[in-house]
Order: structure tokens, then C-alpha cells, then sequence
């Protein structure tokens, strides 16, 4: 199977998930809102898919919540093989996604590098001028 046809494949998966999801999680408890399909990997002959998906916060909970989807799949891959039309309908297995929450760490560390630690704070400043205060020579 050509590249573009498996990252077309992929994409049309991915948000056909990402629908079914909505349809087919209305439990109690369970934070829909906290679920993004990140990315879909399906082999070439088109049997299985991996379905990487990120939850924000819900740190304690991620795993139950996979499992909970996990426990769907199969509804949930009916409904993509009622609107994706190709030979096989691949069998989804999903996974937790951490890039987008390393992505943020990464973020935050280069934001705190940037903010210079030496710059002057409104103590250092010279009342009268508003200029930094210099040191005394001796």
C-alpha cells in the first residue's frame, strides 16, 4: 500500500474515532472533554490500528479512563466500519498519549529559561530616578 494512501487512511480513522467517541462514552463520570485522538497507526494491511489518545489532568484516572474506552472498542470500531469504507476494518487497540503532555513540560522549562532570574525587581531600582540603583564606589 502506498505511503499517502496508509496517511490518508490514518487521518480518515482518526477522525472518524474522534466522532465515535462522542456517540458511543456517555457514562457517568467519565470527562469526554479531557479526550483528544492524537494520532492513529494502522499497518499496512490495513488488520489493526493503534489508537493514541491524550487526556489532560485527570493524571489519577488516565488509566481507568483508557480502560473504559478500551471496553467500547468495539462499538466504537463498528462505527467506523459503518462509515469507512475500505476492505478491512482495522482492529483498534487505544493508548495513552504522553507527547502532548511533555510537549507542555518542554514549554514551561523553555518559558522559565527565558525569563531572565537576574533581572532587576522594582528593589533594585533607584526611587528617585526608576533607573537600577548602582552600586557605591569605594
Amino acid at each position: 500500500m502506498s505511503v499517502k494512501r496508509l496517511v490518508r487512511v490514518n487521518e480518515l480513522i482518526k477522525r472518524e474515532v474522534a466522532t465515535a467517541l462522542y456517540r458511543v462514552m456517555n457514562e457517568k463520570g467519565f470527562d469526554l472533554s479531557a479526550v483528544s485522538v492524537t494520532h492513529v497507526i494502522t499497518s499496512s494491511d490495513l488488520r489493526t490500528a493503534r489508537v493514541l489518545v491524550s487526556i489532560r489532568d485527570h493524571e489519577k484516572q488516565r488509566n481507568s479512563m483508557i480502560a473504559q474506552i478500551q471496553h467500547h472498542s468495539g462499538a466504537i470500531q463498528s462505527f467506523v466500519g459503518k462509515n469507512v469504507i475500505i476492505k478491512y476494518t482495522p482492529k483498534l487497540t487505544f493508548e495513552l498519549d504522553e507527547s502532548v503532555e511533555q510537549g507542555d513540560r518542554v514549554l514551561q522549562i523553555i518559558s522559565e529559561m527565558e525569563s531572565p532570574a537576574d533581572a532587576p525587581g522594582p528593589e533594585d531600582q533607584n526611587p528617585e530616578s526608576g533607573a537600577p540603583a548602582q552600586p557605591d564606589e569605594i
